[in-house]
Formats: C-alpha cells, structure tokens, sequence
C-alpha cells in the first residue's frame, strides 16, 4: 500500500493563503447557513421570557406632507427632512394560539440588505460601489438570515389569556418585575432610536416589554441619522433615503453641528406626533382603513387594537440620539400632540445636542457602565454631572426622577447587536455583565418604571435610595463596591415615598 507523504511546513503556508482562508470561509458560511439558516459568527435572538407570547406589526402611515427644517441636499438642491410617512413596528401581546400556522417573522437586517450596507458605508464615510458590495457581503455574512422571534401579524392577546393584576415573574435578569392587568386598556410606550440605529436595532428590549403587556411603537426615523430606509406611500411611489452626512447638505460650512442635530431633532418630534395620531386612529377603530393604506402589506390584526391603546398612561423611550431627543420632546409634555406621562431616557447622547432641563414627567435614566465611566466633557462640564443635574431639578420640581447605572455594561448593552455577536462585541466593548443578563436588567428597571407611571409603587431598584451621588467609579478609577443588585444609584426620590 502506498503512503501519502506528509506535507512540508512550506507546502501547508502555500495552501493557507489568506485567500484559500476566505474561500474556505465563504463556504463553511454557505453550508453552515443553508443547514441552519444561521451565519457561523451570529446567535439566534433569544425568545422572550415574558408570560406572553409577542406580535409584531410593520406600519406605515401617510402624513400630511411638510417639511423640518432648512436643511437642502447637494445633489438635488431639495429639502432633506420631508416628511411624507411615518413607519413604526408594534410590538404586542400576543393570543398563544389561532395563528400557528400562518408564522413569519421580520428580519433583523430590513431589506434590502444592500441599502442598509451602504447607509454604514455612507455612515463611515467609505463609500463607493466596491466599498459598498463589500459592506453588503459582510452584513450578510454576519447577520444576514437573523430574524426576530415576534409573530407578524399574531392576534391581540384577548382578555380570556390575559394575567391577574400585580402578578409578579422572574424576568430572564433574574428579579421580578411587574406584569400588566392584560384585561384593561394596554399601556404604550414610544421608541426612538440611535445615531446609526434602526427600528430593528432594540427588538429584544422591545420584545421583552411586549411579552409582559405593553404595547411598544419602535419608530424607524427618517432624519438621516440612521443607515438608509425606504419611504413607502400608500399611492405605490417610493423612494430611497440614505444617511445623511454633513457634507450631503448645501451651506454645510454655515450650518453648525447643534444646528443640524436640532433640525434632525425636531423632524423626530415631529415624527413621534405622527405616530401618536397614527396609534390614536388605531384605538378609535381605524385599524382596517389604516392596514388597507400601509404600503408594507402588514395588519390583519390591526382592528383587535380598537379601545386597547391606554394613551393616558404612555411613555417615551429613546437610547442615545434616541434618548437626547426623548428629552427634547418632552419639553411642553404632556400635551394633546405628546401626550407621554413618563420617559424613559437610555445613555443620554454626549454628542446630540444639549439637554433638556424642562421635563415635567417622571423620567427614569439608566447608564451604561462604560457611558458613567467615560466622564465625557459636554458644554464644558462632564456630561454626568449635568445629566444627574438634570434629574436633581426634576425632584425639585416635584416629580419622580431616577439616575442610575448598569455596572458591567457598554453603550450598546441594551441593543440587539451584543446578543447576535456575542463575542465580537465583547472584545470590542470589554464589559463583564452577560449580554442577555444585561437586557434583563435593563428590562426589569424600566418595566418598574412603567409600573411606578401606571400605579405609583416603587418596585425593584426604583425602591430603593441613592447608594452614590457621584457615579460608580472612585478617586482612583476603581469601581466602588455600593452597587444594589449591580445598579448604582445617583438620583432617587426619597425611600419614604416618591413625589406625586
């Protein structure tokens, strides 16, 4: 019998070329996502732990066009932020059965994958047509076949499924968080997200709340700041809009970067108007008029929410851009356009914009512990101290207000992205908290929240006082052992009791 010879140390280093690696790369992917329909590198979105199971609705609305702004692109010498539609996902409680075999779920990446691609390419400031089919392989590759474990088009969960009042569950961050009386009106809350974000970016945060009886509206905003999306009318037209860079604007020299945030800004504002009047016609019974207009081809299940949005009891929510522009909005709130009776704000952004100091609702702020860390400079004085400044004038003003900080977590904890790539993003971010451990607790906090705005109760980490006004780190850089279930705690109401 003949022997193969062993190959050379020479002959392996020519076979392990780095183009041999991709090729074989390439294929492993191709294999390993034709078998599972899951890219080598990515984790499936875990399912949610809430007692209920969750529907998913993409809804595009037309408004009354009008435009934000002065702001005009180079190329076509037309204005950038137009308002034509608003487009939103609703998640939801969903019925545990009737629907099974009708299962479809949203991908994670919005298609096409290629203008998402491009919008990042764009984004970084790279972008040509090679560049481009690079970002849209890669993109792909990476996260291409994820999709999200929400139901399209489940029906509303109806009371003979829905949960005792104050029934309590132990939430997948290992505490327990309060549930919705399912048999009433449904609690809503708005979403904005951030800079470089989309409505898909927060669906396991969003699923989360979903799964335990709030109904969440995640907006995919149009104002530049996000990779690309396309702009549906119920006419048929459409039309491509794409990041938007500074150097995409006329008078790009005049226009100062506050001034171009704050024209990005108030064009979300408006946006989120429209998506209070779109869930208004949704609860006065429009729910068959608006699935016959919404261009995504979405909502059998929009009549079932007719008399079940509570809009008296509703919360804005953002994270980042998201969350300075949640502030922002809230300025005159509540109000018949914005009619939020609470806010949740997630990583404040230290490039955004300024602060607002004028809210008049029980606002909780949650940190990342990176974000606390990082003692950036803003206006001149370090961003946490005028974000705990913030919440400190709030308590003076007679309101509920909380400051506090995930210890372990980086800025894109409360996302999606660290539980699809677990081990990229935590090399790059080097936290320490589990990534799904972390959502939990993100979770946990602000389904407390809701509560305290539904009831008044205090439950969880919002019972407690403040453990340390001056953020989670000591003199030395060290992380000081105060911290309350892994939350430090900057700004609280008193522990007897929360201002009304």
């Amino acid at each position: 019998m003949l022997k193969m010879a062993r190959p050379t140390l020479l002959e392996l280093r020519k076979r392990f070329t780095f183009r041999n690696i991709l090729i074989f790369f390439v294929i492993f992917e191709l294999l390993n996502f034709l078998s599972f329909n899951m890219p080598l590198l990515s984790s499936r979105l875990p399912q949610y732990t809430g007692p209920h199971a969750v529907g998913a609705i993409d809804l595009e609305a037309d408004c009354n066009p009008r435009v934000v702004g002065d702001i005009l692109l180079k190329k076509t010498n037309e204005p950038a932020l137009k308002l034509e539609t608003v487009f939103f996902t609703l998640y939801y409680p969903a019925s545990p059965s009737g629907y099974r075999g009708l299962l479809k779920y949203h991908s994670w990446v919005p298609k096409p994958v290629s203008l998402i691609a491009t919008g990042y390419a764009r984004f970084a400031h790279i972008t040509n047509s090679l560049v481009d089919s690079i970002f849209t392989f890669f993109l792909w590759l990476l996260v291409g076949s994820t999709t999200i474990p929400a139901s399209v088009d489940a029906p509303l969960l109806v009371p003979p499924f829905a949960s005792q009042h104050g029934f309590r569950q132990t939430s997948l961050g290992g505490s327990e968080t309060t549930l919705v009386d399912t048999q009433s009106k449904l609690p809503i809350v708005v979403f904005s997200h951030g800079m470089a974000g989309m409505r898909t970016s927060y669906s396991q945060w969003c699923g989360e709340l979903a799964s335990r009886g709030y109904i969440v509206a995640a907006i995919e905003h149009r104002d530049g700041s996000g990779p690309g999306s396309i702009i549906k009318k119920s006419s048929g037209s459409q039309r491509k809009f794409l990041h938007m860079n500074k150097n995409d604007i006329t008078r790009a020299k005049e226009i100062g970067n506050d001034e171009l945030k704050e024209q990005q800004l108030a064009f979300r504002e408006a946006e989120m108007e429209e998506t209070v009047r779109v869930l208004r016609d949704l609860n006065a019974g429009k729910g068959e008029q608006l699935r016959e207009a919404n261009p995504r081809g979405e909502g059998l299940s929009l009549p079932m929410f007719e008399d079940r949005i509570d809009l008296n009891r509703s919360v804005l929510a953002g994270h980042s851009y998201g969350a300075t522009g949640t502030m922002r909005a809230l300025k005159d709130a509540p109000s018949h356009a914005l009619p939020f009776q609470g806010a949740i704000v997630l990583d404040p952004g230290k490039s955004s914009g300024p602060l607002n100091d004028k809210i008049r609702v029980p606002t909780l702020v949650i940190n990342s512990g990176s974000w606390t860390k990082s003692q950036s400079d803003f206006y001149g004085r370090p961003h946490f101290e005028v974000v705990r400044e913030r919440m400190e004038n709030l308590l003076k003003r007679g309101k509920a207000a909380w400051f506090v900080t995930l210890v372990g977590t980086a800025h894109p904890s409360v996302t999606d992205a660290p539980l699809i790539e677990k081990l990229i993003l935590r090399l790059a971010t080097r936290t320490t908290l589990d990534a799904r451990v972390a959502v939990g607790k993100y979770v946990e906090a602000c389904v407390d929240f809701l509560a305290y705005v539904r009831d008044g109760r205090r439950n969880g980490v919002l019972a407690e006082g403040v453990t340390n006004r001056d953020g989670p780190l000591g003199g030395k850089g060290e992380v000081r052992d105060r911290a309350v279930d892994g939350w430090e705690i900057h700004v609280a109401p008193s522990v007897e009791g929360a201002p009304s």
